[in-house]
């Protein structure tokens, strides 16, 4: 059966001298994989297409194992995205973790708007170590993650000082700081960002500024929960890591 859905290239892998086995993260289907036969070669129509971060519309056919790709057209090419190591770092590391969290085939149309948003802020130059924290937080419902992030999750106290426990998996309160004393102490802006980046619409982002120190805090935090929780160990993550080293060294 022939099938044509709007999608993103979040992963490609040569096969053979002259193909390509993408994988597509679409609004209609989900994440599906496909040969591109002949994608390698310099004259291939479908050379453009797929190329990594591309959104386009695709036309495979479809099967019970890799679909066939017949055909495709460039909607947006993220080549500028393709073009600066930090920004495919940054892609890199969401379309894996996007990968990563996913089966085949899961249809799922705000994972999909979350992707083309993101990789569209990324490519408009929004702050990157930002998009990331809100893209690791939009996923966690996708893990079946669930941090409380409403209350004290110890005695649900909802107002006061909080600070972040990795053990008990969400906020505490000040009169519980001493039931955890490896909890992550954090500033209450990094309280409501956490909380913000949870909940909230990406496609309402505006101009966002935040300090180092607060970033700081927000890495710790979600790269904490992420590492206790989530079960993933992803290459990107690690090359990643290295060229926010580089970054901030230059």
């Amino acid at each position: 059966m022939l099938q044509k859905c709007e999608g993103i290239v979040i992963r490609s892998m040569d096969y053979g001298e002259s193909n390509k086995i993408i994988t597509i993260y679409t609004r209609e289907l989900g994440k599906v994989g496909v040969m591109a036969r002949g994608a390698k070669k310099p004259n291939s129509r479908l050379t453009s297409i797929t190329q990594l971060f591309t959104y386009g519309t695709f036309m495979f056919q479809r099967s019970t194992g890799l679909g066939s790709l017949q055909q495709g057209e460039t909607i947006l090419s993220h080549r500028v995205i393709r073009e600066d190591i930090f920004l495919t770092a940054y892609a890199s590391y969401i379309s894996e973790l996007l990968d990563k969290s996913t089966e085949n085939n899961e249809q799922n149309p705000f994972m999909f708007e979350l992707l083309k948003l993101t990789l569209d802020y990324l490519d408009e130059d929004v702050d990157p170590d930002i998009l990331i924290n809100i893209f690791e937080m939009k996923m966690l419902p996708i893990l079946g993650l669930s941090p409380q992030l409403d209350c004290c999750t110890l005695c649900g106290k909802k107002d006061g000082t909080f600070h972040f426990s990795i053990r008990e998996g969400g906020f505490i309160c000040q009169n519980c700081f001493e039931k955890d004393p490896y909890r992550l102490p954090i500033s209450q802006t990094t309280v409501k960002l956490i909380r913000l980046f949870y909940y909230f619409d990406l496609n309402r982002l505006g101009n966002i500024s935040v300090k180092l120190e607060t970033k700081k805090e927000l890495k710790a935090v979600i790269q904490g929960y992420y590492e206790e929780y989530a079960g993933l160990h992803l290459k990107s993550k690690r090359f990643l890591d290295q060229v926010e080293s580089l970054k901030d060294k230059l």
